[in-house]
């Protein structure tokens, strides 16, 4: 298959690439993006060791006030309430923050695979096909795998040999 330059894949002119061309001005692209800001710092908040300690000692206030609160119905709705919606809304915003990570990292990989010579840019979008389109895929690279390891050469020689 044909290696398109740099800059000169389906729909793009030579020396253009995705990140230049000007599709939303920065400040539309802040804007419209204000809920995968508000996602990024909050999952980057709750993931710190300041929100781990906070949630720690909300826990131990709690268990401490049990027994001045007579251990009563309202003490534990609060605690089971509160971590409830707490852990409600957490669901959507590390789904958010995973999608996003995890498309930046396929276009990154998508660009490595473009980018390299004899790479075969029929890898590209592989997270579009179907499990049968994967599993032909999976087969096939499972099958030249096989004949790697068959071809007698130690698999420590090839490790040391790339290493270099």
């Amino acid at each position: 298959m044909p290696q398109e330059g740099p800059g000169e894949g389906p729909g793009e002119s030579p020396g253009e690439s995705p990140r230049e061309s000007p599709r939303e001005s920065p400040q539309a692209r802040r804007h419209s993006n204000w809920f995968g800001q508000f996602a990024s710092r909050t999952a980057r908040l709750a993931g710190s060791p300041a929100a781990f300690a906070a949630a720690c000692i909300i826990v131990v206030v709690w268990a401490i006030s049990g027994p001045f609160l007579g251990f009563s119905e309202v003490w534990q709705l609060t605690i089971n309430t509160g971590t409830t919606i707490i852990t409600f809304l957490m669901v959507f915003i590390i789904q958010n923050t995973q999608n996003r990570d995890a498309q930046a990292m396929q276009i990154k990989l998508d660009e490595l695979i473009r980018a390299t010579r004899n790479a075969q840019n029929s890898l590209l979008d592989l997270e579009e096909l179907s499990e049968q389109e994967l599993d032909a895929f999976r087969d096939h690279y499972e099958r030249l795998a096989e004949k790697a390891r068959r071809s007698g050469k130690p698999l420590t020689g090839q490790l040391a040999k790339a290493e270099r």
